[in-house]
């Protein structure tokens, strides 16, 4: 299960779960490493395997370098999916919702090791999903919010219909377009709560001065360790 710690994630491994047509052997989450904090979610690496043990599902991390390139991030993933064939594990689940590319990205890059990707939120409406979310009684918290789209006030809530209502018209409701990221702390598939509390707001660009065509500002929540 390729896991984030975030909502899709877990929808994904508890549809996974209950429909028992996979063996769920590993979660795998990608670190930055100077940080030690999930990339891009910025959660830190101790509640993301506190999180892992509630689950009751070994955790296997791939630390990323600070800054790396597409190149090396292809090559370390290849290793570690070379670690989970050696393990004969054939399958790669993920809780992507319509982004083609980034499907086909990965199927492409399975293939070349000989493992499928499987998508069990695929094609899903969003509002379906985040409203099962919420109905299961899995419980959120945002913590990472693309500055381009949401103001920081957004982040550090709880993922309800409150915050689902009050999101501006052009955000995904699922944030699958990098909008919002979320870590998950307790719900059905939780024998306990993650314990967390609220630390700092910090607000980080990664342009370093330069143009870019993508986003580079993002709102940051600390969640520490209780």
């Amino acid at each position: 299960m390729n896991w984030s710690g975030g909502k899709d994630a877990t929808l994904a491994l508890y549809y996974t779960l209950q429909q028992k047509s996979y063996d769920v052997t590993h979660l795998f989450t990608t670190i930055s490493n100077p940080q030690n904090r999930i990339t891009m979610h910025g959660v830190r690496a101790e509640l993301l395997e506190l999180q892992a043990q509630s689950i009751g599902i070994s955790l296997r991390k791939m630390q990323l370098p600070n800054s790396n390139s597409m190149e090396v991030y292809n090559q370390l993933m290849q290793q570690e999916m070379a670690f989970f064939t050696r393990q004969k594990i054939s399958t790669a689940i993920f809780g992507d919702i319509y982004l083609e590319d980034l499907r086909q990205y990965r199927e492409t890059q399975l293939q070349k090791i000989g493992m499928k990707g499987v998508f069990p939120l695929w094609k899903k409406p969003t509002k379906q999903i985040i409203k099962t979310f919420i109905d299961l009684g899995f419980k959120a918290i945002t913590v990472c919010v693309n500055a381009k789209h949401l103001d920081e006030s957004y982040v550090g809530r709880l993922i309800d219909d409150d915050f689902i209502n009050s999101l501006p018209p052009e955000v995904d409701i699922c944030g699958e377009n990098g909008e919002f990221h979320t870590f998950v702390y307790d719900g059905p598939l939780f024998n306990s709560p993650v314990p967390f509390r609220l630390g700092k707001k910090v607000y980080k660009d990664y342009s370093n001065g330069k143009p870019t065509n993508y986003d580079t500002g993002f709102h940051f929540i600390d969640l520490e360790y209780v």
